[in-house]
């Protein structure tokens, strides 16, 4: 089972994005189960989305522990709070401008920056992250498929859905040219 956990703040799309992982999930055939907490339920405050992933189905009716995965949308929330739900194994996204040596101060963990403002503005999409994000997360993950990601996107963005899906498929290229290629190229060096 693949359980994730996105963070963002109230007003940033983090259940937006929680949703529209379930619904790509879903469509590659897997079983899934999706549920969020809303804080103080205003804009602004931490929000939740908890999600499961499995080829069977899921019977778990509880938080997650310890998360396989975090989207961070909002930087000051990779704090010791959100961390606690993540071990040394536990894939992190977050929504930054900064490079991979920033977050050392954190711990030993597997955190990758992706620029998702850079690439939603790019995309003439402003401070919308999701698209950008889901992309990059979807690339670091290895699953759902770009094109699953891209559809679901497609379907789901209530305007300016090409642009939803060129910044989703921008973002999974930044994630791939920063992280995953270079990854590879330093494995197959150490063989």
């Amino acid at each position: 089972m693949l359980e994730i956990i996105i963070q963002g703040r109230g007003g940033q799309g983090a259940q937006t994005a929680g949703n529209v992982l379930v619904r790509a999930f879903f469509k590659e055939g897997r079983q899934v189960q999706g549920f969020a907490t809303y804080g103080g339920a205003r804009r602004g405050t931490p929000v939740n989305s908890m999600i499961r992933i499995d080829d069977k189905p899921i019977r778990l009716r509880c938080d997650i522990e310890r998360a396989d995965a975090i989207l961070c949308f909002d930087r000051s929330l990779l704090d010791a709070r959100l961390l606690h739900w993540a071990d040394r194994d536990t894939l992190i996204v977050v929504n930054s401008a900064g490079l991979r040596e920033d977050f050392s101060s954190l711990g030993d963990y597997r955190i990758y920056p992706i620029d998702g403002v850079a690439i939603s503005q790019e995309h003439e999409l402003g401070r919308i992250v999701n698209s950008a994000l889901l992309g990059a997360f979807c690339c670091l993950l290895g699953s759902p498929a770009v094109d699953t990601m891209s559809s679901t996107i497609l379907e789901a963005a209530p305007v300016k859905q090409e642009e939803n899906v060129a910044a989703c498929r921008a973002g999974f290229e930044v994630a791939m040219r920063q992280f995953v290629q270079n990854e590879s190229i330093r494995e197959a060096e150490a063989r």
